[in-house]
């Protein structure tokens, strides 16, 4: 029922927005018979429920369209965007969460600490800061002032004629800007999370009982406290994953990274419909999809879980 309500209000929002397809391509010498032609030839002319019934049966028979603006199918092109997101969105995903826990541990065992006081400002400074702008401070450093990475796009004009490992070292220096803002922006949120539950969790009487009995801090927090702590991270891995999958919008855009976000960006300036369509709604069934495995994972993270599923199963029997 979700995924239908998605798929009508996702119709319904690409198709009332202001303009058409025509629009790109009125001028003063154009003449309206033309302009009426090519609705017609994009369906657009038809009532609403006559293009939503066309949409509805192409997609179920595995048909995403064709585009307007590129003159290719949509398949076609996703099939190009999506592992390009892929590979700037699993690195980033990766840095998320390996930072941002361990960020976080530190700033909640060192909560009355300067450590963890600088480390509780940082993560607040980076979470406020626009990714955009990050992007471009990032763009202007490491690019324009020092040379040291590029600034756009995924690879160098003649990496492909370049053997394996100096195209692969050429991939590396393109990625690195791109997740290393992804990556910051969202370990910042991560370790505020994880430094709330670490401090929580380092009041409970069994932490007390586990520093009492001498066993090694690095064993009480990182395998005991963190273990505890994690149910606010899992909540945002499933929040994050569709978010990084759909996209991660304004940073394609900024690096040119010809993935997913780039894809919508120059969709809707073209008012390429069936483009804009797949995307919105791939893009949604992914923030579906991440909330139901950040509810599967709670169950390995956290026995409790388990036990109330399993006890409450019991009970109906």
């Amino acid at each position: 029922m979700i995924l239908l309500g998605i798929w009508v209000l996702n119709f319904l929002l690409v198709h009332l927005s202001p303009g058409d397809i025509t629009n790109l391509y009125w001028g003063p010498k154009t003449d309206r018979e033309s302009m009426e032609s090519l609705r017609q030839q994009r369906g657009v002319d038809q009532p609403l429920y006559q293009q939503f019934k066309q949409w509805t049966t192409r997609f179920f028979r595995g048909n995403l369209g064709y585009s307007w603006a590129k003159h290719r199918p949509v398949s076609e092109i996703l099939k190009e965007a999506i592992p390009a997101t892929l590979q700037l969105t699993i690195l980033a995903l990766a840095a998320n969460f390996i930072l941002g826990c361990f960020f976080g541990v530190l700033a909640g065992i060192y909560s009355g600490r300067f450590l963890g006081r600088f480390l509780n400002f940082s993560s607040l400074v980076i979470y406020s800061v626009p990714t955009f702008w990050l992007a471009m401070i990032f763009i202007l450093l490491f690019s324009v002032q020092l040379h040291w990475l590029p600034a756009s796009q995924m690879q160098s004009f003649l990496a492909a004629e370049a053997g394996f490992w100096q195209a692969l070292w050429d991939r590396i220096q393109h990625l690195i800007l791109p997740v290393a803002v992804l990556g910051l922006t969202g370990a910042a949120a991560v370790s505020r999370y994880v430094r709330g539950s670490i401090i929580e969790v380092l009041q409970q009487d069994y932490m007390r009982l586990a520093q009492a009995k001498g066993l090694p801090k690095r064993k009480v927090y990182f395998r005991h406290a963190l273990k505890n702590a994690l149910l606010p991270a899992v909540t945002l891995a499933g929040l994050y994953l569709p978010f990084l999958l759909s996209g991660a919008f304004v940073i394609e855009v900024i690096f040119a990274w010809p993935g997913m976000g780039r894809v919508a960006y120059e969709a809707i300036f073209a008012k390429d419909y069936p483009v804009i369509f797949a995307v919105n709604f791939i893009a949604a069934a992914l923030v579906i999809a991440g909330n139901l495995l950040a509810d599967l994972l709670y169950q390995f993270v956290d026995p409790r879980i388990r036990v109330r599923i399993v006890s409450r199963r019991d009970n109906r029997e």
